[in-house]
């Protein structure tokens, strides 16, 4: 175990205020220990711990302007929580690849270490999945344990939503987790892949100009029009656009 240098384990050093008076105050050391419990409480994936706003790449070659856009709305919106943002949160709109979600957690990282915020990070699918398998007898976890601290999370990213199939089920689930953080003012970070248009934005009339043909899902035709209206209240719409540059920066290397 290691022991603070300063306080030497205590948690509190001596230090002259600007009465000229010794007093006590916690040390540095116990806000590093307080960001990183708040940081496991996050439950932020492995792979994306390392994301903050520093380290979002925007001057590679071939970049969207979009992508430094999306950056600076996400730094001024850190700069504003809480008391402007008010509750309202982020809604990161593009294909996949663009960073989506290495801005969402690079805003909740930064609101848990500079603001204190409670945060928690979701996967969609994974989400609405576990909540399933909570139906199963056998399973000890209830819904309502999962959806709790999902409930309760100060700020909340809500990954690829629109990534389930969406039926009835996933509709009013969607549904039940987005309006009571609306409700309760809670901030709500969302990514995902859908463009943010209504159901049946991306069907289009085959060339006879007889019939619809499929061209693109939306995120109405992947969560439901009246969420997305929802969304529209509770978010700020960031778009970005680009080529996958996972393909191209991130792709994958070894030796």
């Amino acid at each position: 175990m290691n022991v603070c240098p300063i306080c030497e384990g205590i948690g509190l050093v001596r230090v002259v205020n600007a009465a000229g008076k010794w007093v006590s105050r916690p040390c540095e050391c116990q806000e590093v220990e307080r960001y990183q419990r708040r940081l496991e409480t996050a439950r932020i994936p492995e792979r994306y711990r390392h994301c903050s706003l520093d380290t979002y790449e925007t001057a590679f070659k071939g970049a969207h302007s979009s992508l430094a856009m999306a950056l600076m709305k996400a730094r001024k919106f850190t700069e504003a929580y809480p008391l402007e943002t008010a509750g309202t949160g982020l809604l990161f709109v593009g294909t996949a690849g663009l960073g989506k979600t290495h801005l969402a957690v690079g805003v909740l990282q930064r609101l848990v270490q500079e603001r204190g915020a409670k945060g928690l990070f979701c996967d969609y699918r994974e989400l609405l999945k576990n909540i399933q398998n909570s139906y199963n007898p056998q399973v000890n976890t209830t819904e309502l344990e999962l959806l709790k601290p999902v409930f309760a999370a100060e700020v909340l990213v809500l990954d690829d939503l629109g990534a389930q199939r969406p039926n009835e089920w996933v509709s009013d689930m969607v549904a039940l987790i987005l309006n009571t953080r609306y409700n309760d003012k809670q901030t709500t970070i969302i990514t995902t892949n859908w463009p943010d248009q209504p159901a049946g934005a991306g069907f289009r009339v085959d060339k006879e100009g007889m019939k619809p043909a499929k061209a693109e899902e939306t995120l109405g035709d992947r969560i439901g029009d009246r969420i997305r209206s929802r969304l529209a209240e509770m978010c700020v719409r960031v778009e970005m656009a680009g080529e996958d540059f996972r393909q191209t920066v991130k792709r994958a290397r070894f030796g």
